[in-house]
């Protein structure tokens, strides 16, 4: 059974990302027009497949994927930067599996920054550098008191 994936389109990339948690056994084959992804999921192992014949051509050997426990993104590297793909496969067929990701979403050929990888690479950096949630800011002495401030008062008139 495939497993469930989003995609997004770049410039020079195309980004998948199978949502898998858990995986185990993972199989990311890239070929010049299609891609392969297996693995074994969750805590029942269960079996994934997913073959793409892709919209256009890849490099595979600039391709990669990476692994955490949640999913694996898969960055395909194009084999024609600047070419928008409106579509991940070669045929227009609807995969109930495939989704657009519209948060990676990017109209990125109505941009007129043209290098828009160095900014990509960057958001990729922040995103995987997390963050902790559980931060606790300090409090700010005196926001929430709602006595007047000694500069309330009228001032006085100009001459």
């Amino acid at each position: 059974q495939p497993a469930s994936a989003k995609w997004y389109d770049r410039r020079d990339y195309v980004f998948i990302e199978f949502c898998v948690e858990d995986s185990k056994d993972v199989n990311v084959n890239f070929e010049k027009s299609k891609l392969t992804f297996s693995c074994l999921g969750g805590s029942d192992n269960f079996k994934h497949l997913n073959e793409i014949d892709l919209f256009n051509n890849i490099d595979p050997n600039e391709s990669k994927h990476k692994r955490t426990d949640r999913s694996i993104l898969c960055c395909l590297r194009k084999g024609e930067s600047g070419q928008a793909w409106p579509r991940l496969t070669k045929e227009r067929a609807k995969l109930n599996w495939l989704s657009v990701d519209f948060n990676n979403w990017k109209d990125w050929e109505d941009d007129s920054d043209e290098d828009m990888s160095n900014f990509d690479r960057f958001s990729e950096m922040m995103n995987n550098m997390g963050g902790d949630d559980d931060v606790d800011l300090p409090e700010v002495d005196g926001a929430d008191d709602d006595s007047p401030d000694s500069d309330d008062e009228k001032m006085p008139d100009l001459e």
